[in-house]
């Protein structure tokens, strides 16, 4: 596996919270709360049929299973050997077809065939060393015409309280540690980067929690959570 790419801290911790990661109740609730809103946005950009589709940082496999259908070609990719072997577990329980490789994406693009329609990387690039070096992999295994959908956390003061101090420190909504602000990225920059290597940004949504109702919705303005839409041209 490339470690190049990798902040040890960051799959360690997320490998502890594995076996976890199909509770809907767990520390990974949020996952699961987001998890419709995603697919949602992906679904208004693309069909899901006859399509290669590759969930880069998919975890324990969410919204990896979520984009299964009977007639395409499914990969979960995971630095977390213990988060994949969760998701292997859980899709084999549910007799889902996913191919489930644990590896950086630095390294399966250097060795990786297929083109792929649809890629996802969510809540992903804020958790690496050089999220550049992950859009720079993606251009290499991407269809032209080809989508792909990213989300992430801006970088500014609201972001920081509501995200870090409130929903880690205060509602507990997911565990402490879970984000560094330094790593967090303001949506023209990922958008820079993208251009940089022949991506074309189609929409950017905002991901909004409500506290009172503890739902999330989608909407306008980016300035905590937001996902974003690019065609490879």
């Amino acid at each position: 596996m490339n470690k190049v790419n990798i902040d040890n801290n960051e799959v360690n911790k997320f490998s502890s919270l594995a076996k976890t990661w199909w509770d809907a109740n767990g520390e990974l609730k949020t996952l699961h709360q987001v998890n419709p809103l995603r697919l949602e946005f992906v679904k208004k950009f693309t069909d899901l049929n006859n399509k290669n589709i590759i969930d880069i940082g998919c975890g324990g496999g969410i919204l990896t299973e979520s984009l299964v259908t009977k007639d395409n070609n499914v990969y979960g990719l995971d630095a977390s050997s213990e988060a994949i072997k969760v998701a292997k577990e859980h899709s084999k329980a549910n007799s889902l077809s996913i191919k489930y490789i644990n590896s950086t994406i630095e390294d399966f693009s250097d060795k990786n065939t297929t083109e792929f329609d649809i890629v996802t990387c969510m809540e992903m690039l804020e958790h690496v060393p050089d999220p550049e070096s992950i859009i720079a992999s993606i251009a290499k295994i991407i269809k032209k015409d080809g989508i792909f959908f990213a989300s992430t956390l801006n970088r500014n003061l609201k972001s920081y309280l509501l995200s870090i101090v409130a929903a880690e420190h205060i509602l507990k909504m997911v565990p402490q540690g879970t984000h560094q602000y330094s790593k967090f990225i303001k949506p023209y920059e990922l958008i820079k980067v993208a251009e940089k290597y022949g991506f074309e940004a189609l929409e950017i949504t905002g991901v909004h929690y409500n506290p009172l109702l503890n739902k999330f919705k989608l909407g306008n303005g980016a300035d905590i959570n937001y996902i974003i839409a690019f065609k490879k041209v």
